[in-house]
């Protein structure tokens, strides 16, 4: 019985030794580290500019397409998908047409617009043009109803011409005086506005993983440089009998230090420019809005998740530096 104690208590003591070996040893690695982050200036400064470079392109490229996400869904909206009905088709009769249309799985809402409420939106829209409100007051021919449509996928508007030219509720109701807006000429323009914005999503991607595939070969050369450097050094601590992990650990964490430092440099250089720069992109166009508030809000997971990435990235090189090149 007491053997056995004796035996429990000299594991546990083994044990506290071997974590506390570990521990020194870890503590001893980033001590190295640290340190030679600071010994070379040039060296450390080029390092960690190449990896801030690294770290902007993913922040921009990221941020790039969300607003495309936004500005290509905000093109859609605006998109007319309409079809319109006679202007004696009383409300229960355009009621059963909506029905009708949501029944469609392409449809995602349908908004009702009266014959009084298109005249009123026509002569709101058209207050200041004296011409065009005589005209109206003249004109014999009624607004008709309007059916907008908003459908999952603006390219896809093959089930809203089947109804069209079908569904058997909604045919006697149609306007024949005005085609469908997804018909004749109107459809073209809707598929070349969803081709045009699927092929700018497409581009986007490829144009930003090919920079970030750049930038991680020129972070991977500038550690193998940081590597060849000190090799005489590696050298000394491999015919010591230093451990593999140990060599690498320095270079580890001086990776990870790039890293920390370059996420601060990039978020602080994408927040600054995506501050100057959204007035002009409001300017021309862009559903940028939503994206400055999400990068608000979130500004503390956006800098922890640059840093992540640049922990990996340097990580990543690091250990493909020392194991291709020098052979640990």
């Amino acid at each position: 019985m007491v053997n056995g104690k004796k035996k429990q208590n000299s594991k546990v003591v083994s044990q506290q030794k071997r974590h506390r070996r570990q521990w020194i040893t870890f503590v001893r690695m980033c001590r190295y580290g640290v340190s030679n982050f600071t010994r070379n200036a040039w060296l450390t400064i080029a390092a960690t500019a190449v990896m801030t470079i690294t770290l902007f392109v993913i922040f921009v490229g990221v941020v790039a397409q969300h607003v495309l996400h936004g500005t290509v869904d905000q093109v859609r909206d605006k998109v007319s998908m309409s079809v319109y009905l006679k202007t004696d088709t009383t409300p229960e009769q355009a009621d059963e047409v909506v029905g009708e249309l949501k029944k469609l799985e392409s449809v995602e809402a349908v908004r009702v617009e009266s014959p009084a409420d298109a005249r009123a939106n026509f002569i709101e829209q058209r207050k200041d043009d004296p011409d065009a409100l005589d005209a109206v007051k003249e004109a014999t021919n009624k607004f008709p109803w309007t059916l907008n449509i908003k459908v999952v996928d603006i390219n896809d508007t093959s089930q809203l011409q089947t109804f069209v030219e079908s569904n058997e509720v909604a045919r006697p109701y149609l306007d024949p005086n005005r085609d469908a807006s997804f018909a004749g000429d109107r459809r073209e323009v809707i598929e070349n506005i969803a081709r045009t914005a699927a092929f700018i999503q497409q581009i986007s991607i490829i144009v930003g993983a090919v920079l970030v595939a750049v930038s991680m070969l020129i972070i991977f050369n500038t550690i193998r440089m940081a590597i060849f450097n000190r090799r005489e050094e590696i050298q000394m601590m491999k015919l010591i009998g230093a451990e593999r992990s140990f060599i690498r650990g320095p270079f580890l964490v001086e990776s990870i230090v790039y890293g920390f430092f370059a996420a601060l440099l990039a978020s602080g250089i994408g927040y600054v420019i995506l501050t100057f720069a959204t007035p002009w992109l409001v300017s021309v166009g862009t559903s940028i809005e939503p994206t400055v508030e999400l990068l608000q809000i979130y500004a503390g997971f956006v800098l922890l998740a640059m840093i992540i990435v640049g922990a990996i990235i340097g990580v990543i090189s690091s250990l493909l530096a020392t194991r291709r090149y020098l052979k640990i």
